[in-house]
Parts: structure tokens; sequence; C-alpha cells
């Protein structure tokens, strides 16, 4: 594609805004999935008659379908295949639009199963539960803003191809919730998969398969941060918890 190109920038710029959209609706069907909003997704016939087994399977698959492409694309051998067949100005926010999509379907298909685990629908219960729930939806979202919020989800690079002006190199900074944990917008959505008043199976299989999938791709992400900002990181390991605060592990950190 010719970068010179006023369309093909003009394009690029309004897939990236499409991306973008369809990001803020998965992640509104996602916090209603667990909140338990069913309304929502009666009007889509998602629940389907194939008993306990056959709703088990489908919501590990779903959990999956989701998980793999997530963890996958983000890694830097995949993103240098993308790059053969999308523009890199569209790089990361064809990224966004193929974890958005997945998870509309994990959110519209997911398939409940009514065995209760834990019980706390009470008046405090709820309270505690909703605001442990609300706090991570706050970090959640914040963390993202004291980074680069429209970076991380594709519209910059987009809107800097628009007007040709040069990337810039990464920075390594850790702003204050960075320094609470390395990944604070993990932890506030490990907050909210946990918070609920009323824990089901397959609350607890969606909150088990996406803690599985933060922690594993959490993991493999670190590895290639490390690669690119080499001991800043490596010191930054040592010194902060992953996700949990105050939390850290004694480990010999070297550099691969």
């Amino acid at each position: 594609m010719h970068t010179n190109n006023i369309f093909t920038r003009i394009v690029c710029l309004i897939f990236a805004l499409i991306s973008y959209m369809i990001y803020l609706f998965s992640m509104i069907a996602f916090v209603l999935r667990l909140l338990d909003i069913t309304q929502f997704f009666e009007s889509i016939g998602s629940q389907l008659e194939i008993g306990l087994i056959g709703s088990i399977c489908l919501d590990t698959a779903l959990i999956l379908i989701f998980g793999v492409p997530h963890s996958v694309m983000a890694r830097e051998k995949f993103k240098k295949y993308l790059r053969r067949v999308v523009p890199m100005a569209i790089e990361r926010s064809f990224y966004v639009f193929i974890v958005s999509i997945t998870l509309i379907i994990l959110s519209c298909f997911w398939q409940p199963i009514d065995f209760e685990i834990w019980n706390f629908k009470t008046n405090s219960g709820e309270y505690i539960a909703y605001s442990i729930f609300l706090i991570g939806f706050i970090l959640a979202v914040v963390s993202t803003f004291q980074i680069d919020h429209f970076e991380l989800f594709g519209l910059k690079q987009a809107w800097n191809f628009l007007i040709k002006t040069e990337e810039h190199t990464p920075e390594f900074v850790t702003p204050s919730l960075y320094k609470l944990v390395r990944h604070p917008m993990m932890f506030g959505i490990i907050l909210l998969i946990w918070s609920t008043p009323l824990m089901n199976l397959c609350h607890l299989i969606l909150s088990i398969g996406m803690t599985l999938y933060i922690i594993i791709g959490t993991f493999l992400e670190e590895k290639d941060l490390i690669r690119t900002f080499g001991e800043k990181y490596l010191q930054y390991k040592r010194e902060v918890p992953m996700l949990l605060p105050f939390f850290t592990f004694n480990q010999k950190v070297t550099k691969k």
C-alpha cells in the first residue's frame, strides 16, 4: 500500500476508529455478562440446549477462542508476519479488532450453568462485591490512560499515519498505578471477574479461565518487555509485584 496515498491513510484511520468502537461494545457486553444482565443477550438467542457437559465444553472453548489469539497475536514473531499483509499503521487496530470480536463471541454465546458455588446476595454482600467490581473497573480503565490509551488501542498510530508523523521510540515509564503492580489493568480485570455476590459454575469457569489466560499472557508479555527494555525492566520486575499488590516472589531474574 502506498503511504503517500491520502485515500489509504484515511481508510486506515477509519478502520482504527471502527476497531475502537467495536472494542468499546465488546467491553460493555463483557461487563454485562459478568453482572449477569442476561436481558441483553436473550435477544441474540445465545442459550443453547446442550446439557451440562456441553455447556462446560462450549464455555471452555470460548475462553480458548478469546485467549489464544489474544496471546499469539501479541508476540513479536506474529507481528512480523502480520506486517507483511497489514500496514503498520493499523497493526495494533487489527489486533484490537480480532480480540474484540472474540470477546463479543464469548460474551454472547456463554452458556449459563446454575450450580451455586457461593451466594452472598445480602445487602452487605452485594455492596462489598460490587464495590470491588467498581474498583477493578476503574483500575482497568485508568491504567490505560496512565500510559497512552489511544496508542494502546491503535488510534494514535493511524492518526500519525494520516498526518505523516514519525512514530516515536517506546519509552519505559512507570506512572502511579504501575508502581503498585506491573500490570494494573490485568489486576483490575482480576478484581472484575472474581467480585460477584453469586458465584455459579459458569462464572467460576470464566473466572478461572480468564485468570489463567492473564497469568500466561502476562508472563509472555514480560519476556518481550525484557527484550525491549533490558535491565530497566529487570530492575522494575525485581521491585514491583506482577499482578497482586504487596505480593512478590523472591526470584532471580536474568535477561534472555
